[in-house]
């Protein structure tokens, strides 16, 4: 009987040990599931992938978010923008070293402000851009801001913030607020066009970043004030003809300056009042058609202008027969092409043709003094 119970003692520790060495590869193997799991989903991916929700059709600029864009940490060869000043310096506001999600549709960051969980990016700090876009309406600047914000270091506003004509009494603090977190070697965009026709905008500017680069995106006026008209008839019906807003008096054909769709085609006038603050070196004048006809060469003259790296290429774009102009490909993971919304390429009136050959007449003066100054013809007469 002694003998009986030591063999079923001995068996029974067996049996423990079997039992015990089961759980622990258990433990282990769900160990390593977990571990290879979390590595899987926070490996880098390939800079094009890292794009494809940005993708979306544009809308509305506003529903993209900036502050969930990837980070260039991942690229290599990011270029270095060593040379702030000390009072972009001075103007940071450090953040803590926190990750997000790179990517949130609205429904999920919804449900996550819900839920307490913080949805905004915190990795980086706020910086007053060191580019603006600060003109001109209906040129092209839209079309722009969107093909530079596929560069991983362009970081840029997607609504205008309108700080330098309409809120300035905000003061800089509330400016700088609104600008998207940024990492070393990244730049800070914006865009406004309305800033190359407010008089007071460039010292405003100056004051604050003197060393700032200012893009302008000018296109033939005549075509650009049929298009702000066109923009302008589509929100206001009852509007009265074009001819009859851009002549002071049919019989005379003098053409009515104070209407601004008229006014902001004088170039040449608008950019003397920049250069009283800046140097020309300080600008890049893209030219709208060839935005058009060629994108990816005006934007590797954009990339050069910024220091960048040239990543925007023609691989990025094709045209839309449809809207006629230039699309972003559809990117690995989308399920659609990004253009603009549907407020860009609007068929335009029919203007009879002595009131345009009027017009034409008129900017002929001020487009030829604007090529002198700019150092650029861009072929409007």
């Amino acid at each position: 009987m002694g003998c009986s119970g030591c063999r079923v003692r001995f068996n029974f520790g067996k049996v423990l040990s079997k039992v015990s060495v089961f759980f622990t590869m258990v433990l282990i193997f769900t160990y390593f599931f977990y571990c290879l799991t979390g590595f899987c989903d926070s490996a880098p991916r390939t800079l094009y992938s890292q794009q494809a929700s940005d993708y979306d059709v544009l809308e509305d600029p506003r529903r993209v978010s900036d502050e969930l864009r990837p980070s260039p940490r991942l690229l290599p060869d990011a270029p270095s923008h060593r040379n702030r000043t000390a009072s972009e310096d001075a103007a940071q506001v450090e953040a803590p070293g926190q990750r997000l999600p790179l990517h949130m549709p609205d429904s999920a960051k919804e449900s996550a402000e819900r839920n307490g969980i913080p949805v905004s990016n915190t990795f980086g700090t706020k910086r007053f851009p060191q580019a603006i876009i600060i003109g001109v309406k209906k040129g092209g600047t839209r079309a722009l801001l969107e093909f530079l914000r596929i560069h991983p270091d362009v970081r840029a506003v997607g609504a205008e913030p309108h700080f330098f004509d309409r809120f300035y009494d905000k003061g800089l603090e509330w400016y700088r607020n609104l600008m998207p977190r940024t990492l070393d070697g990244q730049i800070t965009m914006e865009k406004t066009p309305s800033y190359f026709v407010t008089k007071e905008a460039p010292s405003r500017v100056c004051t604050m970043n003197c060393q700032a680069k200012l893009i302008v995106v000018v296109r033939d006026p005549v075509t650009r004030a049929v298009s702000d008209y066109t923009q302008t008839l589509s929100k206001n019906p009852g509007l009265p003809s074009f001819q009859s807003l851009a002549l002071k008096n049919s019989s005379t054909g003098l053409i009515d300056t104070t209407w601004s769709a008229v006014r902001i085609g004088l170039y040449a006038k608008h950019l003397e009042n920049w250069l009283q603050h800046f140097p020309l070196s300080h600008f890049l004048f893209v030219s709208g058609e060839r935005l058009v006809s060629d994108p990816a060469g005006e934007m590797g003259r954009v990339q050069d202008f910024l220091g960048l790296k040239r990543v925007v290429s023609d691989k990025h774009f094709y045209f839309n027969q449809t809207k006629g102009f230039p699309c972003l490909k559809k990117p690995e993971g989308s399920s659609r092409p990004r253009c603009l919304g549907k407020s860009k390429g609007r068929p335009h009136p029919q203007i009879p043709s002595e009131v345009l050959q009027r017009l034409r007449d008129f900017y002929r003066p001020f487009n030829h003094r604007f090529y002198q100054m700019s150092g650029q013809d861009f072929g409007w007469d």
